[in-house]
């Protein structure tokens, strides 16, 4: 039995330990707090096309097997998920904040959702990972999306790439 059959039949059967998929899920659990303290990614984003929109992050376990995956099925398994956003600033620096489970290694994914449906559009919007990975043929490998945080705030830097051909992402030409 594969598992979206086993994910109906828990949620058809009315189990507790069903958690349907939802854009808010991660989100109060990833929202940083006022001076923030415990572990939690400072992330400056680099790059963006314009000052429209939201800008997201994820956070998913470090392994290539759980990288992008629903966030609901991570959630019943148990497995570390976690989603901020905010609304581009107008001016200044791109800082979000997303707090981390512990202090450790995980993989994230960021998105600049032009237009605020919470979706990636692929010609409009763009996207980010820890080291800034190329974008050709497909998302990138867990291991190449990876940072680690300590045990309270953590900087690092991301630039956006946006689709520039066909099959690839990069970021904007100077």
């Amino acid at each position: 039995m594969t598992l979206s059959v086993l994910l109906a039949a828990a949620a058809a059967a009315g189990s507790p330990q069903y958690i349907p998929s939802s854009p808010t899920l991660g989100m109060a659990e990833g929202r940083c707090r006022a001076n923030e303290g415990g572990p939690a990614y400072m992330i400056n984003i680099n790059g963006l096309k314009d000052r429209q929109g939201l800008v997201r992050v994820e956070l998913y376990p470090n392994s290539d097997e759980d990288f992008l995956a629903d966030d609901n099925v991570l959630l019943m398994a148990g497995k570390p998920f976690r989603r901020a956003e905010m609304k581009v600033p107008a001016s200044g620096p791109v800082v979000l904040c997303i707090r981390a489970p512990s202090a450790g290694t995980y993989t994230l994914s960021l998105l600049h959702d032009r237009d605020s449906n919470r979706k990636l559009g692929l010609s409009v919007d763009g996207v980010a990972f820890p080291g800034d990975p190329k974008l050709c043929w497909g998302q990138p490998k867990g291991r190449d999306a990876r940072a680690t945080v300590g045990n309270g705030p953590t900087t690092i830097n991301v630039t956006m790439q946006y689709r520039r051909s066909l099959v690839c992402f990069g970021p904007l030409k100077k």
